[in-house]
């Protein structure tokens, strides 16, 4: 396997300022799987952190290559990453956006839309503190001509709008509402909720408080999934492991400048935890959560080839 080295630069905030800043090498080699042309996998390891972490890069240049957000059509509306692949025939699959797995069937929490039919509208508001905040959290979508985006988002009725900014939640700070009227109409065939953003305008911008993910365990070290894309059209997808003795997974912050160091102008992280998942060539890559088992989900991105 060819080795290639990169240096990331990580940089570790606090709520309030930018507390440290350390250097780490990520070792990443390039999987001998079978995967068409434009579409590569990578493996990155840093022995010393420790942390293991996988890397789709997926040309969308090529008119070959399709990606597809997937939802669950069974009775209970989840299946395995590897369920997903073997269904639908992509060639690979990752977890996509939070879902409530106790309730039959299974609810996204969120904004799902794929193939142009809105499964799930938006949420819009939560609790935190016996507080009620209006959000506009982060959503992953492809258009109709197969663009990816990424941006705030909430729904009124069975359209998407898009915001340039979320809403200006703070702890304690609610906003208030949602005005439609300074939105946008986001028209994109395949969508999901997840969040928070990790980069914006190809700058690091972790919207922790602003999604409203305060207080709660997705701002801590964790498994990672994260999606984002490049100025030259190329879709990156990177799992990270956690919860293991020889991978102790990552902040938030952390994972959007592994996310940037591959070139993204835009980011999201999507459901960690043990849902952290990558599939490819009827193989699982990762070990979520430590396991060899993988976890059902509602959600998934999938990539597709047409020969």
């Amino acid at each position: 396997m060819k080795l290639k080295y990169f240096t990331i630069l990580l940089l570790f905030f606090s709520c309030h300022s930018v507390s440290v800043e350390e250097f780490l090498p990520m070792n990443w080699s390039e999987f001998d799987l079978d995967m068409p042309e434009g579409i590569s996998v990578l493996r990155g390891e840093n022995k010393s952190l420790p942390l293991k972490a996988w890397v789709a890069k997926i040309d969308l240049n090529n008119p070959k290559i399709l990606v597809e957000v997937l939802s669950s059509s069974d009775k209970d509306r989840m299946n395995t990453p590897i369920e997903f692949l073997n269904n639908t025939g992509a060639r690979i699959v990752i977890n996509g956006g939070y879902f409530i797995s106790d309730k039959s069937p299974a609810k996204h929490v969120g904004l799902l839309k794929t193939k142009g039919t809105l499964e799930e509208p938006a949420s819009h508001s939560v609790i935190r503190d016996s507080d009620r905040y209006f959000i506009t959290r982060g959503a992953f979508g492809i258009s109709d001509d197969g663009y990816p985006d990424i941006g705030w988002c909430s729904t009124n009725n069975d359209s998407i709008f898009e915001w340039k900014e979320p809403k200006n939640n703070r702890p304690g700070h609610p906003n208030k509402t949602i005005d439609f009227q300074n939105g946008h109409y986001w028209n994109m065939r395949d969508a999901l909720h997840a969040g928070p953003v990790l980069i914006n305008n190809s700058e690091i911008e972790v919207t922790v408080e602003e999604e409203v993910f305060f207080n709660t365990p997705v701002a801590g070290i964790q498994p990672r999934t994260a999606i984002g894309y490049t100025k030259d059209n190329h879709l990156i997808m990177m799992v990270v492991d956690g919860r293991q003795v020889d991978s102790r997974g990552v902040y938030l912050e952390e994972l959007a400048v592994m996310m940037k160091e591959f070139g993204c102008t835009e980011a999201l992280n999507l459901d960690g935890g043990g849902s952290s998942c990558m599939v490819a060539d009827s193989r699982l890559l990762n070990r979520p959560a430590g396991r060899t088992s993988q976890r059902q989900v509602m959600s998934a991105i999938g990539i597709f080839y047409s020969s």
